[in-house]
Formats: C-alpha cells, sequence, structure tokens
C-alpha cells in the first residue's frame, strides 16, 4: 500500500482528537462533539463544494465520534463519494468509513456495489484490495448476490497479484461462511486449488484457508488437494529457518502454513496414492524428529509455533489410525510434555492421549504413562488439569490396571473439586462395573463411593448395585455383611441407608445366625436412621419391615408397634402413611402363606443397558470423544464382562472369574405366564417404566443386553422391540462409494472407529460379536451448523444375503440438528457363511439439497470367529485332516506395512483365531486356530502366518473346512499385512 504522504496529516482531526482528551468531564465531552457535529453538518450542506482533503478529514471525525460511542445519522453520501476518488487515502477513509457505519439495509448500498465494481474492474491492485476488504468486513447477502461470481474470476485471473489473489481468496471465504449457497460451485474450483503452488507464501496461506472450508461441503471437488497439500507440507518442513526468512517466525519456518495444511489434510482419510501417504509418512516423521531436537531459541515465541505444529501433527496421525508406529511414537512425545513445567502444554498433552487410549495400536503405549498421570492428578493445581487427567486414566483403564485406577480415583474423591465429583463418581462406578473381577471388590468400591462423596452418588449408581447384588447369588451375603458393617457408622450417608434398608430386605436372614447381626439387631440398626432420612428413604425402610416380618417372624411385635404409631398412621406424607396402614393391615390379616407369596424375594432383574453409562455419557454432551471408546477388544486378558463366552468345542481353561452380571448363566427353567395382575406386583422399581415379569434371558438375549452403548435418545427406546431392517433392493440404491471397500478393511481386525467422515457426516461404529450373534452401534453426527432432513439410514442385503445374515435395526429419528449425534442400534444374526457384507444406505437433505451415500458395513464373516486353543499335536493332527485342495487357500504376498511382530500379532488377535505359542518349529511364524459360528453349522478354521523380513514378504495358509471360506479368509487376512 502507498504511504500517507506529509500533507495527509488531517491536522485538524488531530487537533480535535486532542480537545477530547483534555475534557475534564462527560459533560464537556458531548459539549465538544456537539459543537464539532454542527460545524460539519454546516460544511456539508454549505453552498461550497468541498474539496477531496476536507471531506476526508470531516468524515475521519465522524468516524471518531462514532467509535466514541456516539450516533452518526449524517455523512454517509459523502463517505461514498470519496470512493469515486483516485486519491488512495480519499479512497481508504470512504472505505474505512462504509465497513463501520453503513448497515446491509442502507439506502446507498447500491450506490456502494456500483463503485466496488468500478474498483475491482479498474485493474489497479491498490483499489482492488480496498474494494474486496470492504466486501469481505461487511459480509452481507447483497453483497454476496453482488459479487460472489465476480471474486472467484479474480482469485483464479493469471494476471491478478500475489495481494489481490491473497485478498481475493480471504473474501470469498468470508461470503461463504456467511451465505454458502451463494457462491457458485464451477471450473474455478479445480483451479483454486493450484494456488496450494503459489510462490507467494501469502497467496498459499490464504488458499488453504478458503479449500479448508469450501471442502467441508464439497470433498470430492476438492480431493486432488492432498497431493498439492503433502507436496507443500513436505517442502516446509525439510526447508531450513532460513530458506523462508520472511514467514520464518523465530527459527520455525511458515508455522501457521504448517497448522492449516495438517487441518486440511484432516478433512479427508489417508492418501491412497503409496508415494502421497509415504511422503506424508515421511513428514510427520520429520515433525516428530525435530520435536527432539534442542531449541533454537529460549523465546516462549519459538516453542509455541514447534508445539503448534507438533498438536497438530499427532492431531492427523490420531485422525489417520493407520500407522501403530506413528501413533506409539506420538504417545512417547505426548507423555515428555505430560511433567513440562508449562500447564497448556500438560493440559493438551493430557488431552491428546485421552484420544490416542482408544486406538487399538497406542492404547499399551499409553499405559505406560500411568504413574505420572495418576501423580497429576494427585498433584496438578489447576482444576482443569486435574479433569483431564481423570479422563485420561477413565480411557487407559483395562483389567490389568483397574484395580489400580479405581483405588487413586478413590483417593482423589477426597479431596476433588466440588465441581466434578459428580463425574469421578460416574467414572468409578463405571470403571467398577466394567472391569470386576471379583463380587466382593465391586460391591466394596461402589459403599466406599458413597461414604467417601455420597452427595454426588446419583440414583443410577446404587440402583445399578442392587441390580448385580438381585441378580447373583454368591454375592448377596457378602453385600449384606458388608453394608451391615457399614451402618453402624456413626455418620451414615442416606444413601448408603437406602442400598443397606433394601439388602438387608432382601437377604438380611443370610446374616442372621451371627448374634452380632440377629434379626432384632438389624431391625434396631435401621430403625436409628429412620427419623434422619427424607420422605422417599423411610418409605423404603418401611418395605424392608414388612420384608423383616416375613424374613423373622420374632420381629413382627416390634415391627407392627412401629407400623400402629401416630407418628405413621396419621402422617402428614400421604405415602407414608398409605404404606404404614397397608403393611400393618397386610401383616395382622394375611396367613403366613399368603404373606409369604406376597413378600418373597424380588426375582432377578432384566438386564439392561448401564443407565451409569447413559448418564456419563449424557453429562459429557453429544459427540464426546469417548462415544467409541468403550469397546477395545482385549484378547489377553479374561473378560468375564464383555469377552467371547467358550462353547464346549473349546478346549482352553475358562477364567475362574465369575460373570458379575449374571449373563452366562443357565435360563431358568419354563414357569407357567403369571397373570396380569399378578406380574404387574413386582416390577422393576429401580430402572425407569415398569418392566414385564421375564422367566430369564436365553443365553443370546443375555449377551445382546450385556453391551453398553452410550446414552440413548430416551429410556424407553431401549426397552422397543428392534423394528426389522426397512431393505430397498439393491437397485433403490446407489453403488458403493468408491473408497468402500478400504474403509471394510479397516474394521476386519477392529470392532470401533470411525466408519466414514465428510464435511457434512461423521459415522462411527461399536460392536461387539459372541457365536453367530452380534449387535452393532451406529454413530450419525452432523458436523454443520445445519439441520439435517429426512434422514434415513437403512441396511439392504445385496444378493442372496438375506438368507445368510438376519440384521434388524431400530429407527432413528428423521431430523439430525446441526452439531448433534443420533445412535442407531442393529441386532445381527449370522445364519450361515456368507461372503458379501450387507450394504448401509444413508440419504438425507442438507440446505434443501439431497445427499446420499453407500457404504458397505463393517461385518465380514471373521466376525463371528470362536479362538480355539489346541496342543501343537492336535493342532497337525487336524491340519492334516483338512488336507483336500478345496480345504486351503494360500498366498504370497509383498507386506504394505512395516513388519512388526507385535503388530501382526494384535492383528491375528483382532482377526479373532487364538495364537497357538510352541506349534510352529519356526518361532517367527504365526499360527492360529478357530470356529466360525453360524446358525446352520460350525466351520472349523486352522491358518498359518509365515513372514520374511528379508525379502518384505509373507505367506499366508488357511484351511477350513468349506472352500469359499477359505479364500474368502484369506483375502481379508492378507489385506491387513
Amino acid at each position: 500500500m502507498p504511504a500517507v504522504s506529509k500533507g495527509d496529516g488531517m491536522r485538524g482531526l488531530a487537533v480535535f482528537i486532542s480537545d477530547i482528551r483534555n475534557c475534564k468531564s462527560k459533560e464537556a465531552e458531548i459539549k465538544r462533539i456537539n459543537k464539532e457535529l454542527a460545524n460539519i453538518r454546516s460544511k456539508f450542506k454549505g453552498d461550497k463544494a468541498l474539496d477531496g482533503y476536507s471531506k476526508k478529514k470531516y468524515v475521519c471525525k465522524l468516524l471518531f465520534i462514532f467509535l466514541l460511542g456516539h450516533d452518526i445519522d449524517f455523512g454517509h453520501m459523502e463517505a461514498v463519494n470519496l470512493l469515486s476518488s483516485n486519491k488512495y487515502t480519499e479512497k481508504q477513509i470512504g472505505y474505512l468509513f462504509i465497513s463501520v457505519l453503513v448497515n446491509s439495509n442502507s439506502e446507498l448500498i447500491r450506490l456502494i456495489n456500483n463503485a466496488i465494481k468500478n474498483d475491482l474492474a479498474s485493474r489497479n491492485p491498490t483499489f482492488m484490495c480496498l474494494a474486496l476488504h470492504c466486501i469481505a468486513n461487511v459480509g452481507s447477502r447483497e453483497m454476496g448476490e453482488a459479487f460472489a461470481a465476480d471474486i472467484p474470476r479474480i482469485l483464479v485471473a493469471g494476471d491478478s497479484m500475489d495481494s489481490v489473489k491473497q485478498s481475493a481468496a480471504l473474501c470469498l471465504l468470508r461470503l461463504y461462511k456467511a451465505s454458502p449457497d451463494l457462491v457458485p460451485m464451477g471450473e474455478w474450483t479445480a483451479r483454486v486449488v493450484h494456488l496450494l503452488n503459489d510462490q507467494h507464501m501469502g497467496v498459499v496461506t490464504a488458499a488453504v484457508s478458503l479449500i479448508t472450508c469450501l471442502c467441508k461441503k464439497n470433498p470430492d471437488d476438492f480431493k486432488t488437494c492432498i497431493s498439492l497439500a503433502v507436496s507443500r507440507l513436505s517442502r516446509i518442513v525439510s526447508s531450513a529457518s532460513t530458506d523462508l526468512q520472511d514467514y520464518t517466525y523465530y527459527f520455525v519456518p511458515a508455522p501457521w502454513l504448517s497448522v492449516k495444511l495438517l487441518r486440511l489434510l484432516q478433512s479427508y482419510p489417508p492418501p491412497e496414492d503409496a508415494a502421497v501417504k509415504g511422503r506424508l509418512v515421511e513428514c510427520l516423521e520429520t515433525v516428530l524428529n525435530k520435536a527432539q531436537e534442542p531449541p533454537k531459541s529460549k523465546k516462549v515465541q519459538h516453542s509455541n509455533a514447534k508445539n503448534a505444529i507438533l498438536f497438530e501433527t499427532i492431531s492427523l496421525i490420531i485422525h489417520y489410525d493407520s500407522e501403530p508406529n506413528l501413533l506409539v511414537r506420538a504417545c512417547n512425545q505426548l507423555g515428555q510434555f505430560l511433567q513440562h513445567r508449562e500447564t497448556n502444554l500438560r493440559y493438551l498433552a493430557l488431552e491428546s492421549m485421552c484420544t490416542l487410549a482408544s486406538s487399538e495400536f497406542s492404547h499399551e503405549a499409553v499405559k505406560t504413562h500411568i504413574d505420572t498421570v495418576i501423580n497429576a492428578l494427585k498433584t496438578e493445581r489447576d482444576v482443569s488439569v486435574r479433569q483431564r487427567a481423570a479422563d485420561l486414566l477413565y480411557a487407559m483403564c483395562d483389567r490389568s490396571n483397574a484395580k489400580q485406577i479405581v483405588s487413586e480415583m478413590l483417593r482423589y474423591l477426597e479431596t476433588a473439586d466440588y465441581a466434578i465429583r459428580e463425574e469421578i463418581v460416574l467414572k468409578v462406578a463405571i470403571l467398577a462395573e466394567k472391569y470386576a473381577v471379583d463380587y466382593s471388590w465391586y460391591v466394596d468400591t461402589i459403599l466406599n463411593l458413597i461414604r467417601i462423596a455420597g452427595d454426588y452418588v446419583s440414583e443410577e449408581v446404587w440402583y445399578r448395585v442392587l441390580q448385580i447384588v438381585t441378580n447373583r447369588d454368591d454375592v448377596q451375603g457378602y453385600a449384606a455383611k458388608t453394608v451391615f458393617e457399614a451402618l453402624q457408622a456413626p455418620a451414615c450417608h442416606e444413601n448408603m441407608v437406602k442400598v443397606g434398608g433394601y439388602i438387608l430386605g432382601e437377604f438380611g436372614n443370610l446374616i442372621a445366625g451371627d448374634p452380632r447381626s440377629s434379626p432384632p439387631v438389624q431391625f434396631s440398626l435401621l430403625h436409628s436412621k429412620f427419623h434422619l432420612c427424607s420422605v422417599a428413604t423411610r418409605a423404603l425402610l418401611l418395605s424392608t419391615y414388612i420384608k423383616f416380618i416375613n424374613l423373622f417372624p420374632e420381629t413382627k411385635a416390634t415391627i407392627q408397634g412401629v407400623l400402629r404409631a401416630g407418628s405413621q398412621l396419621r402422617n402428614a406424607d400421604v405415602e407414608l402413611q398409605q404404606r404404614a396402614v397397608e403393611y400393618l393391615t397386610l401383616s395382622s390379616v394375611a396367613s403366613t402363606d399368603v404373606l409369604a407369596t406376597v413378600l418373597e424375594e424380588m426375582p432377578p432383574f432384566p438386564e439392561r443397558e448401564s443407565s451409569i453409562l447413559a448418564k456419563l455419557k449424557r453429562k459429557k454432551g453429544p459427540g464426546a470423544a469417548s462415544a467409541l471408546d468403550d469397546g477395545r477388544r482385549d484378547p489377553s486378558s479374561n473378560d468375564i464382562n464383555g469377552g467371547v463366552e467358550p462353547t464346549p468345542s473349546t478346549v482352553s481353561t475358562p477364567s475362574p472369574s465369575a460373570d458379575l452380571l449374571g449373563l452366562r448363566a443357565a435360563p431358568p427353567p419354563a414357569a407357567p405366564p403369571a397373570s396380569a395382575g399378578a406380574g404387574n406386583l413386582l416390577v422393576d422399581v429401580f430402572d425407569g417404566p415398569a418392566a414385564q415379569p421375564s422367566l430369564g434371558p436365553t443365553p443370546e438375549e443375555a449377551f445382546l443386553s450385556e453391551l453398553e452403548p452410550p446414552a440413548p435418545e430416551s429410556p424407553m427406546a431401549l426397552l422397543a422391540d428392534p423394528v426389522p431392517a426397512a431393505d430397498p433392493g439393491p437397485e433403490d440404491i446407489g453403488p458403493p462409494i468408491p473408497e468402500a471397500d478400504e474403509l471394510l478393511n479397516k474394521f476386519v481386525c477392529k470392532n470401533n472407529g470411525v466408519l466414514f467422515e465428510n464435511q457434512l457426516l461423521q459415522i462411527g461404529v461399536k460392536s461387539e460379536f459372541r457365536q453367530n450373534l452380534g449387535r452393532m452401534y451406529l454413530f450419525y453426527g452432523n458436523k454443520t451448523s445445519v439441520q439435517f432432513q429426512n434422514f434415513s439410514p437403512t441396511v439392504v442385503h445385496p444378493g442372496d444375503l438375506q438368507t445368510q445374515l438376519a440384521v434388524q435395526t431400530k429407527r432413528v429419528a428423521a431430523q439430525v440438528d446441526g452439531g448433534a449425534q443420533v445412535q442407531q442400534v442393529l441386532n445381527i444374526e449370522c445364519l450361515r457363511d456368507f461372503l458379501t457384507p450387507p450394504l448401509l444406505s444413508v440419504r438425507f437433505r442438507y440446505g434443501g439439497a439431497p445427499q446420499a451415500l453407500t457404504l458397505k458395513l463393517p461385518v465380514t464373516i471373521n466376525k463371528f470367529f470362536q479362538p480355539t486353543e489346541m496342543a501343537a499335536q492336535d493342532f497337525f493332527q487336524r491340519w492334516k485332516q483338512l488336507s483336500l485342495p478345496q480345504q486351503e487357500a494360500q498366498k504370497i504376498f509383498k507386506a504394505n506395512h512395516p513388519m512388526d511382530a507385535e503388530v501382526t500379532k494384535a492383528k491375528l488377535l483382532g482377526f479373532g483365531s487364538a495364537l497357538l505359542d510352541n506349534v510352529d518349529p519356526n518361532p517367527e511364524n504365526f499360527v492360529g486356530a478357530g470356529i466360525i459360528q453360524t446358525k446352520a453349522l460350525q466351520v472349523g478354521c486352522l491358518l498359518r502366518l509365515e513372514p520374511n523380513a528379508q525379502a518384505q514378504m509373507y505367506r499366508l495358509t488357511l484351511r477350513t473346512s468349506k472352500e469359499p471360506v477359505s479364500r474368502h479368509l484369506c483375502e481379508l487376512l492378507a489385506q491387513q499385512f
């Protein structure tokens, strides 16, 4: 821009500003301003025409007065007249006044648009930039309609100067954000991508910002930007700080551009081109290597710029979730930041590691930092950092460290900030339930929760422990003994009284043989808390008393005396009064047999999704990062709460631990159906609406009810019967998207993650399979701020798949609000072996335009694998039995990923087979066995993987009892290496 000449100093403006600053009071300031406004008004209305300098000076004074907070109702036309001046300073002041004072509804907007059009057509770069800045600053729809077609043309014109291109890109970005529908997509979109190769770094920076925004709605139009972005990023990362002197910030080359390029790449899946992907991986490794180098400056600006690039690089690595080595290196780098003296870096490191903990490749690496995270939870001064540390402990928890993490979180809970206590309580309750190895530890943990933070233990938490104790015979005696001891404390929280009242009322007879916990002692202990409790707790205790009459007839007279007391029969609360009257009458009138029938022990509760997890999801909000991190598969652990149930054909030794939720118990014998009236007496009072009496879940139903998805839309949604999927024929939907096979392959060896993502929609998957049954949760996230209309995801069975795979779905809402997430539940049953996966068709309207995409649902035949352990002799005997040529499939192929033994082992376990040690004479080889479970038959499978590190090759051999299954499994598994 031209410098302002000495004659443009506007001495009159300087004097006016000085007078305002010297005013001693508000009244003096207003008086001086009114005097100046009168003078300016007279000059504008005078007969003598003002020259450009005078107009500029008076318009500047008006602008200054407006910025002081005073209304300006004249001078707009004079400012518009300045736009036609050929002097830069006069035109600049005119545009500045219009940008600040003129609104989109002004009558002058047409005149302003004409002046802007003249400047855009002038080819004077200075005037063009002023006009573009004005359009961006005003950003009204009227200006968008007038110039949206012209600005792209200026942006890609070959004769436009760099400063004009830069201004045009940012102006177009402003208009697109204000009114996306006004910016036409055309041939210019392909040309704007090539601005990433521009020599001027300012143009590249502006173009990256524009492309990042545009590609969210039209990803396919800008897909070619991936290779150009990688190329530009590679040149920046590999350059020295002296190569880009004008764009080097404290020895860091172009940090802002690097961050923008990394964010642009996060809008797309990993590059399909192997060369581009290799170059990108090299860039990411270079950034991680530079982070280990000693700093070139001690200034905070240097470390900020360097760390900004590093954290954005780690975000891209996490987004791709496909490079195990990079994920582990990123985790190690973040681990170094956990002990950094800068609080913000520790916070960001904890936040990023929470996401890394959900990746199968980096979860073990995250766990190595458990001591550092626990120390942060204890010693951090900043509450937000402590909260992130608690989040990370929750994310990294598995069976191997659950007791340690729960113990530390309970210890922290005693001094935790009140704002996060409820969330900590929920997390401890979830972890204790999910990873419990025995019942006594689980009961002790929940009772400790109530003792330490009873005010923050919600109903969902103590409801859940009552459900589990009721459903498990072997824990009932221990629970009764434990709560009896807890109730003896002088200060006992009311939630403890509730839990104790219920458990002793149901199972107090199990500890009644001990004189220290005899029936009279139990009653007197509970009744000593009665007058200190709320109405709801007293109502529960009255129910416990009538249960005691059935369990312990010797307490009948004492309890009837309590019920007969005037404080109960004439209680002001109608609920307590009614209970006292009815229980007293029942105990007096009913015979012993009738009393035993009415007051018999509560039946097991029908299993439902954990309401504790649902509450935590609601508390964290929609779209929480942890929505998909609860279903990690831990093949090495004895999975007692969500693993694969051994079948009779499995020769491995089952875990000595029992199933916490009682989901593997054999179904009880059939009983005659109860009448409707009698059945409704025993309803589930702990988990929402009344449930119909159940004869107990079958093993299949138990498995499906065991899964714990994020919070449902409503409690009733969990109880609704699944609706068979509306199955339009394949001819009614479009073909799968080009990358459907690649997206499917990502899920062959894992069960949860992001299936699809573009600028509008993210589809996440969480699934679990057991024998021939499975349940899958699909999470549809609206990434825009605009509501999706007519949202309709359907599952389609191509060919004969309908007879091979049964899929039931639950309906989802037809509208998905901006930024919201909805879930869809699929119940899956494998009827017989299949080769093609079902299709997922998603249709909706966005901004009035129909959107449709078809994906391959990640349900492959290996999901129904049952791992099988066997000795070497049994393996070779079975291997010889499957010796027919059609039973074997073999493939020799080149390694597409680094050959790492641990990664290979993890993939084979994720594939579903059991890994057999000491079977193959070559210790470098991998041998596995399993059974594919279908409703019609079982298909045995043996595999052998022989890696050759020198040649970077693999040989994979599979033998099964069915020829198509052998070939299909071989193809599926070979694509993983």
